[in-house]
């Protein structure tokens, strides 16, 4: 935890203040910036440490090692420090929102989004569930850091939208792989397995009452996140179906006031016409 708080602190101090000195933010795009560089680091990093892990034990290549020999108890020594290093990480987020002077009406959503970290974390490391627990989490992490990466596009660029298409279309597709691995791993998997009996010395939980917990849990997660997604979909869609008629609508008043030589000529908003029948001099020969 006290290493964690010291990487932060020289991220900070050494990178995203340099750069928040040179763009001169707001105050709210200047908490927005910070959250978003010191997030985007650590997901790359554990994203980066997660896929190697995940490639030197051939999680990848065979999927049935997400249940097979289960309870998997005796994991190697890297991927018990990335569990440690990820639950250090994420209490080390509860301090932070103090130093960092976090906003009052920022504070509980940060609190419930650093316990559902730890609740998922803490679970599939004490349930022994840490195979499914590395993949989903790399594959969480790689979709959150897309989003966070092109936040930080955003802030130095507003035209930057690209990024936000792409972490779109990941978002949906990470939540439906989610929950088909939790579905495979605990109604395929754990189901047919021959222990299933629930005993605390050898840290089995699987038994049925467990696995259906687990997998509402992670159901109801992926449920929460998805309203959120819509949730920030529509409010995105509204304010940029909002903006174009004001432009619009500036557009064609300055079209409108501008007249072209030809308008002016035919005498269009109260101009004087240079047709010959209706000139002065000619008025006057008519009269005469």
């Amino acid at each position: 935890m006290l290493v964690a708080i010291i990487i932060h602190a020289i991220i900070q101090e050494y990178v995203l203040d340099k750069i928040n000195r040179k763009m001169h933010f707001s105050k709210t795009k200047h908490s927005k910036f910070n959250e978003s560089g010191q997030l985007s680091a650590f997901y790359l990093f554990s994203c980066v440490w997660g896929t190697s892990i995940l490639v030197s034990e051939n999680y990848i290549s065979d999927p049935t090692s997400l249940w097979r020999d289960y309870p998997h108890t005796l994991i190697p020594f890297q991927m018990k420090f990335f569990y440690i290093l990820q639950l250090a990480y994420w209490f080390h987020a509860f301090p932070e929102l103090y130093f960092q002077k976090t906003k009052k009406e920022d504070i509980f959503r940060q609190i419930v989004y650093i316990g559902l970290y730890l609740f998922h974390i803490a679970g599939a490391y004490l349930l022994n569930l840490t195979h499914l627990g590395l993949v989903l989490l790399v594959l969480h992490y790689f979709v959150e850091f897309l989003f966070h990466i092109s936040r930080l596009f955003y802030f130095s660029d507003e035209k930057y939208q690209k990024g936000f298409s792409l972490w779109a279309v990941l978002f949906v597709l990470g939540r439906l792989l989610t929950l088909i691995l939790s579905v495979l791993t605990f109604g395929f998997g754990l189901a047919r397995a021959e222990d299933q009996q629930l005993n605390f010395s050898t840290g089995n939980f699987n038994i049925l009452a467990v696995r259906i917990s687990v997998l509402a849990s992670i159901c109801m997660t992926q449920a929460f996140m998805m309203w959120k997604f819509i949730n920030f979909q529509l409010r995105r869609w509204r304010e940029h179906s909002s903006s174009q008629p004001q432009s619009v609508k500036k557009k064609f008043v300055s079209a409108k006031g501008k007249t072209s030589r030809k308008e002016r000529e035919n005498g269009i908003n109260g101009t004087v016409t240079s047709n010959g029948a209706d000139s002065p001099r000619n008025r006057k020969d008519k009269s005469s």
